[in-house]
């Protein structure tokens, strides 16, 4: 099993559609995957079809150690992946977790302990734009992690700051942690993403995916029709998030 973070401290780079959709290339291979969406904005559990008139447990009842991951495990509406639900409960997460002894490795440990989690090949962790508790969490459970970045002014700034936090989970609680991979996301033939793409390949080089995911309405699109780009037939940017599984597993990532 390969626990993955999808994360960046900036907001708007397609971090939930690229765990739905890499969830889904995923899943097109015959892997089991499982999503937790660590964000109380709820997005990739919306896009997965998650009721939230129900009562069903979220993943906040396992950072309260009140549930299991595997008692949380939702089938997706129109996707053959499995998640974990959340909702905007999980924006107190820095109160009710204030108190907890080891809080920032209480997602690592639940994942460890639950032995139903065997099952899946993959489990995606999708994260909130912002270098808190919560992604503390994701990052001290994961075995690597995966950043989009939006091919715009500024954007190199953004992974920096992400790095900061990153380097201090690997230091201290999470000493293999690696970057899986850095990821486009947006990309157009513009002035300003060809000089993003070649000041991300100086600073980082081959971290830096050939995959690149264009900036087309068919994404937005996806999300509100609750299907992945991966699923729907001549989907430009579908076979863009095909081939970027394809580049994860080719370079090991699993």
């Amino acid at each position: 099993m390969k626990a993955i973070a999808i994360a960046n401290q900036k907001g708007g780079v397609g971090k939930t559609t690229t765990v739905v959709n890499i969830a889904a290339g995923l899943a097109e291979q015959g892997k089991k995957v499982l999503c937790i969406d660590l964000d109380p904005q709820g997005n990739l559990s919306d896009y997965l079809g998650y009721d939230f008139t129900s009562n069903k447990n979220t993943v906040v009842g396992v950072l309260k150690g009140q549930a299991k991951l595997s008692d949380s495990i939702i089938t997706a509406k129109n996707e053959p992946i499995d998640f974990i639900p959340a909702d905007i409960s999980l924006a107190t997460a820095d109160m009710f977790l204030a108190q907890t002894m080891c809080r920032e490795q209480i997602l690592r440990r639940a994942i460890i302990s639950d032995k139903d989690l065997q099952r899946y090949d993959y489990i995606l962790i999708d994260c909130l734009p912002s270098l808190g508790i919560l992604v503390t969490n994701a990052l001290a459970a994961a075995d690597g992690v995966i950043i989009p970045v939006q091919v715009q002014k500024f954007a190199l700034n953004g992974i920096v700051q992400f790095e900061d936090i990153f380097n201090l989970v690997k230091d201290n609680i999470n000493p293999n942690l690696a970057i899986y991979g850095i990821l486009e996301t947006m990309t157009d033939n513009t002035q300003m993403a060809q000089a993003v793409d070649k000041a991300l390949k100086e600073r980082y080089g081959e971290l830096v995916f050939e995959t690149r995911i264009s900036k087309r309405i068919e994404a937005a699109n996806s999300t509100a029709e609750q299907r992945s780009l991966v699923s729907k037939k001549h989907s430009i940017v579908g076979e863009q998030y095909r081939g970027l599984v394809s580049e994860m597993l080719n370079k090991g990532v699993g």
